[in-house]
């Protein structure tokens, strides 16, 4: 995964500069999530390391798969990628894609983990908690992980703020350890 991203952060970056300035992130976003989703259906991964399918006609076979979905830009990004063997890190591009477009508009992506479905108003309250902190407009992906027993944990870049029961008792063994 690690390689994945650091062979794809050079590609998502170039095209988050192209789509800057271009003015069209949101239409790149979408030409991006389009294509991780081809390039991670598993029909097309058999294909990508498949000697016996040239580069021309995979590049031909992804594009007939993209259609109109798909700009003049995004077609030459696309057979970018099927050139340079790439293909397979379109899920990292996007995603990296979409970090540096959270970004550019001053937007925190914040991953919460609860051991339990919050309700929409739990929601609300715990991202103006860290709006407020971070003086930033805060996006919040939300999964359910019952091994934290209760409470949330929430990571926004490289911080982390655990408040699960889980993380408690790991805190208070550690303690007693020493």
């Amino acid at each position: 995964m690690a390689e994945a991203l650091t062979i794809a952060r050079p590609y998502a970056e170039a095209v988050f500069r192209l789509a800057k300035a271009g003015n069209s992130l949101p239409a790149w976003s979408g030409m991006l999530k389009f294509t991780a989703v081809v390039a991670d259906d598993k029909r097309i991964r058999v294909l990508l390391g498949n000697p016996e399918v040239s580069t021309k006609r995979l590049g031909e076979l992804l594009l007939d798969i993209c259609g109109d979905k798909l700009s003049d830009e995004g077609r030459n990004f696309m057979l970018l990628l099927v050139e340079s063997k790439r293909v397979e890190v379109l899920p990292e591009v996007s995603e990296l894609f979409e970090q540096l477009k959270t970004q550019h508009e001053g937007v925190l992506e914040a991953k919460v983990a609860s051991a339990f479905a919050m309700t929409n108003v739990q929601l609300k309250d715990l991202v103006a908690g860290l709006e407020s902190k971070f003086k930033r407009k805060i996006k919040a992906k939300v999964n359910i992980n019952p091994e934290l027993i209760g409470g949330v944990k929430v990571e926004i870049g490289d911080e982390v703020f655990d408040a699960s029961v889980r993380g408690k008792l790991e805190a208070m063994s550690v303690a007693l350890k020493s």
